[in-house]
């Protein structure tokens, strides 16, 4: 009987963003399915781990984030806050890609956009990247794909 629940498959790299605080980008799999996990992880003396902030992405996905992140200028020191683009993830949601400036600090925003009958809106579900950190993103979701399967979805 093959094994249903989660695992980490392969870690790709982290992005330490204060001492307290980094992002694992990794390859995870869930019920089967292969797909890459962006999530931020705490270290503290009260908890060490994951957190509920953080994106899966399949393939599909994965390439047009990339693309997008390609299009940004590393020396554009403070960019506009724009959409860059929306990436269906299932009928209803969406992962949508944005600059955005909170307190003075430009992050790309990758989180989730829902639009069914229950409800239209943002998700609980994304994860802010430190834009500083544009050229090791890129470079760590390079990694990820050469080890994504093109074939199956992100749950």
């Amino acid at each position: 009987m093959p094994d249903r629940g989660f695992k980490i498959v392969q870690e790709i790299g982290t992005i330490a963003v204060s001492p307290e605080s980094e992002i694992h980008f990794s390859i995870d799999e869930f019920r089967g399915h292969r797909y890459g996990s962006i999530r931020r992880f705490l270290k503290s003396e009260s908890y060490t781990g994951p957190t509920h902030s953080g994106v899966t992405l399949n393939h599909a996905i994965l390439n047009g984030v990339m693309d997008m992140l390609r299009q940004l200028s590393k020396e554009e020191q403070s960019p506009a806050d724009r959409e860059l683009g929306r990436f269906a993830k299932r009928p209803g949601l969406a992962i949508v890609v944005r600059i955005t400036t909170y307190r003075n600090n430009t992050g790309i925003d990758l989180r989730e956009w829902q639009d069914d009958v229950a409800y239209k809106g943002w998700t609980k579900r994304g994860i802010r990247l430190p834009y500083e950190h544009l050229e090791k993103i890129t470079g760590l979701l390079e990694e990820m794909k050469k080890d994504l399967p093109e074939t199956g979805s992100a749950p």
